[in-house]
């Protein structure tokens, strides 16, 4: 759940990073990217809360590879500090996304187990 939780925190991040890194006014493109992106990434982490889409935090790793593969390709734009900021977020999801939701629950077949005796 914790996973979850931070992945939400760092779609929030995203959200507010417009205002943060003070982009031009002409970065319509990065404004766009960083509201798709972070509302894509705050769907994923929260409809895995629903336990028949349990998997779908999975989906981050695919955002996750975007952001870094994105910040690859512009690399020789002047907007560095944006650039930084998706490759950074981008191996945090990879990090984060790989853990389950349950991740401080015993495993399944230990919990059937205990639930029987």
């Amino acid at each position: 759940m914790w996973a979850r939780v931070v992945e939400f925190m760092l779609a929030c991040w995203l959200a507010i990073s417009p205002f943060i890194f003070a982009y031009p006014g002409d970065a319509t493109f990065f404004w766009v990217n960083d509201f798709i992106t972070c509302t894509v990434i705050a769907f994923f982490s929260l409809i895995s809360f629903y336990k028949p889409l349990k998997k779908m935090h999975l989906c981050n790793l695919v955002v996750g590879l975007y952001l870094i593969a994105l910040a690859y390709v512009l690399k020789g734009d002047p907007m560095e500090s944006t650039l930084q900021n998706y490759m950074a977020l981008g191996i945090l999801f990879f990090m984060i996304g790989i853990i389950p939701t349950d991740a401080t629950s015993p495993p399944q077949p230990w919990r059937d187990f205990y639930e029987q005796n």
